[in-house]
């Protein structure tokens, strides 16, 4: 039998939208329809719309303010430094790590082996042995990048002397700070282990540090992240798991500088040739420039706008405007997406990494729409790029103007996800992520898709709601 397709009176292919009738998808598919899949459901009973506080405040007035504070950021490039000498607060054995709050004894194998590799980087232990003793030891205090202003992709872990960029929101004066992005595979970030990978760390502090820092304070303005981010977009990265355009951008503002700073020509192409060779080198700008975006939208009473969304590997949490202080916690879950060969979901740790601040802050995952390439690194389609931007829309509160989307002409990003509206509809954001080995060692094994767990959004609104009438 000859293959149909389903056309309109004019012969063309139909596209279709399909709203959560996932029972539809299929048939559609297999007769070749092009077909975008929202995870859409009827609001829950229950939910109650929650609009005033009890004291009479409007929780869309506090919304209002926490969103119009997001959008006002600017984050610029000033500098770089060692995160002992510049994070406010570090102390001599502090180590930070992606997401919120966890001890030793609950980390997973990337944590636990981007920490041991971290230790072996300070020479504060000689070998990875030696370096788990200390680790389980207690001598080492270990917290969340969230609670000293920074950020850090999958186990996210930051150590004294490792350098760091440092992002100024000129608007408001804070300040977030983020390493180095090492690129893909075997690296620390994915918690991989060894002498590559020590090598790698100490080049980075040694040579590409003290060549970029002198570049980027020679600039009297610094370099705009949050201008780049916007040129990014439009021209097909969503600036979490896609950064290809952006890292060239920045390598574009950046290399006059580095040209007129750098005295040495061979150390100096070999900054270039890393820079331009790691196409994620961005990521690690835009997530401080997301974190100092959002930190001024902390501690407006009545605002139930997300303000951290962050895993570490072993759980998912949230914080929310009115409780900047708070964590609402779930089990992280499990990426669906694609593998590098050798591996399978059988190698994969759960979900990890503080890069869900981009989504936090209006961009990535939540900007897929205009990064439809992003599917050849974390599945899908292009149709599921777009249905996930259109799908994020209806748990926000407002879009960004600043950052817009030309396939959706040029409307303003997904901005503020509401906890309210996150349970009125049943919609969870929808994350893309990298994938870690479970193991301590092993490194990075793939990228996908998945959703937020729904238990930190509802312990987060049931708290929220006994602030309400």
């Amino acid at each position: 039998m000859a293959e149909r397709k389903i056309q309109d009176l004019f012969g063309k292919p139909i596209e279709v939208v399909n709203m959560g009738l996932a029972t539809m998808v299929e048939p559609l598919k297999a007769q070749n329809v092009p077909v975008a899949d929202v995870d859409w459901r009827p609001p829950k009973d229950g939910i109650k719309h929650l609009r005033f506080l009890k004291n009479g405040r409007s929780i869309d007035e506090a919304n209002e303010e926490a969103v119009a504070r997001i959008k006002k950021a600017r984050p610029v490039l000033i500098g770089m430094g060692l995160a002992k000498d510049v994070i406010p607060g570090y102390k001599p054995n502090l180590f930070l790590h992606a997401g919120p709050p966890i001890t030793w004894e609950r980390m997973c194998g990337p944590v636990k082996g981007a920490v041991m590799g971290a230790l072996i980087y300070e020479d504060m232990a000689k070998d990875e042995a030696e370096a788990e003793k200390i680790a389980a030891s207690g001598k080492i205090e270990f917290a969340p990048c969230h609670h000293y202003h920074t950020v850090g992709p999958m186990a996210g872990v930051v150590s004294p002397h490792m350098p760091v960029f440092i992002i100024e929101n000129k608007a408001f004066g804070n300040k977030a700070y983020c390493t180095i992005n090492e690129g893909l595979g075997k690296v620390l970030r994915f918690g991989g282990m060894g002498p590559d990978v020590y090598a790698k760390l100490k080049w980075l502090q040694t040579d590409l540090y003290p060549i970029l820092d002198a570049a980027i304070r020679s600039l009297p303005n610094g370099i705009d992240i949050k201008a780049l981010i916007a040129q990014a977009l439009h021209m097909g990265d969503e600036c979490h798991n896609r950064n290809r355009a952006a890292t060239s951008l920045f390598l574009r503002a950046i290399a006059p500088a580095l040209a007129r700073t750098s005295k040495d020509n061979e150390s100096l192409a070999k900054v270039i040739e890393f820079i331009d060779k790691n196409d994620h080198f961005f990521l690690n700008l835009s997530m401080p420039a997301g974190k100092a975006a959002v930190e001024p939208a902390e501690g407006i009473e009545g605002s139930s706008i997300v303000t951290v969304m962050a895993r570490n590997g072993t759980d998912f949490g949230i914080r929310i405007s009115c409780m900047p202080d708070r964590w609402f916690t779930a089990p992280a879950g499990m990426v669906q997406g694609l593998y590098f060969p050798g591996f399978s979901e059988k190698d994969a740790n759960p979900d990890i990494g503080d890069s869900t601040v981009t989504e936090t802050a209006g961009y990535g995952g939540f900007a897929m729409a205009a990064a439809p390439a992003i599917v050849q690194f974390v599945g899908g389609t292009p149709q599921d790029a777009i249905a996930t931007t259109l799908e994020m829309y209806e748990i926000t509160f407002s879009e960004h103007e600043g950052f817009t989307i030309p396939v959706l002409n040029f409307r303003g990003t997904p901005l503020g996800i509401d906890i309210r509206k996150v349970m009125e509809t049943g919609i969870l954001p929808k994350i893309n992520t990298g994938i870690a080995h479970k193991n301590p060692g092993v490194g990075g094994i793939g990228a996908g898709i998945l959703r937020a767990p729904e238990k930190a959004f509802r312990d987060a609104f049931d708290a929220f709601s006994q602030l309400c009438k």
